[in-house]
């Protein structure tokens, strides 16, 4: 018999600024306690380090996760040079130095080579699966192994700021799958020098902006107050990269069924992906077919 899970039949966004020290998961666990939600999730991970946006996700805007993590991302962070770490990042043992720093110049020069359609081999500590194992896991239990290269879009990469001869500030902008701390140390390699992650932090992801994010501590301030419920974004926000078409209240039963159902299509095309509103409420997304939409995901609202 399956397990009743207990809590609240809450749906929508929380926005949190996570701080460093904490993992994404311990932040999600958080949040679903101070608003005693039935179900939640994230759209993306940060490394513990790393601190910014993190998108929870709640009851059934757990269903619209992919198309958060799938959407660009922002993130601001300080390059180390003149040292590679076995994490790339500054967390990690130091794995050698060298005196060589480049110039402004030679670092914007170098930038370009990291914008487009890039191949990026992830870092050895990261959650990527090696055989069934993670790779953090077999780092850490001293195993030599690889990891292949994946293909990364970067829509942008610029310096904005040299605070010293050691250090380089950036923002990249990528697609799904990028690794801040693999740009650090494959700039490091390129420039000579070496190099590894600082501080992270990301700005934005998708339609969600750090600058609405509540912080860390308001999860405490307002555990299990109707006040915390203030600050959940419509589950709907999720959906915005996707068109929206609507429907009557008489295909509502079918939607419900999971089975296809009239829509007015608007502006959609045969065979787009588009998500079904009923008086503002995401009812389904699917694909759309001559006047109908066949649901790949149903949200029961």
């Amino acid at each position: 018999m399956a397990r009743n899970r207990k809590g609240r039949d809450i749906s929508g966004w929380l926005i949190i600024d996570k701080p460093a020290g904490m993992t994404s998961t311990a932040v999600v666990n958080k949040a679903k306690w101070a608003l005693q939600a039935k179900k939640a999730g994230h759209a993306g991970t940060l490394d513990p380090a790393a601190t910014g946006l993190l998108a929870v996700a709640l009851g059934e805007a757990t269903k619209t996760v992919p198309y958060i993590t799938d959407a660009l991302k922002c993130y601001a962070f300080t390059v180390t040079l003149g040292a590679s770490t076995n994490t790339d990042d500054a967390e990690g043992e130091v794995l050698e130095t060298r005196e060589a720093r480049p110039t402004d110049d030679e670092i914007k020069d170098a930038l370009g080579s990291f914008v487009g359609d890039i191949e990026q081999i992830p870092p050895a500590f990261s959650a990527v699966k090696i055989d069934g194992q993670r790779a953090y896991k077999r780092a850490r239990d001293g195993e030599d192994f690889e990891i292949a290269a994946r293909p990364l879009w970067v829509e942008e990469l610029v310096m904005t700021g040299r605070p010293d001869a050691d250090h380089v500030t950036l923002e990249m902008t990528c697609g799904k799958g990028g690794y801040v701390r693999s740009i650090a140390r494959d700039l490091g390699e390129k420039l000579g020098c070496l190099g590894h992650v600082d501080h992270l932090r990301r700005l934005w992801s998708g339609p969600f902006d750090v600058e609405t994010a509540i912080p860390f501590g308001t999860l405490d301030e307002l555990a299990h107050d109707p006040a915390l419920d203030a600050h959940i974004h419509p589950l709907e926000i999720g959906l915005e990269d996707l068109p929206m078409v609507t429907c009557p209240a008489d295909s509502l039963t079918r939607f419900g069924n999971g089975n296809p159902a009239m829509v007015f299509p608007g502006d959609v095309e045969y065979g787009d992906e588009c998500w079904v509103a009923h008086e503002g409420q995401a009812i389904a997304v699917g694909i759309y077919k001559s006047g109908e939409v066949h649901p790949s995901r149903v949200f029961n609202r």
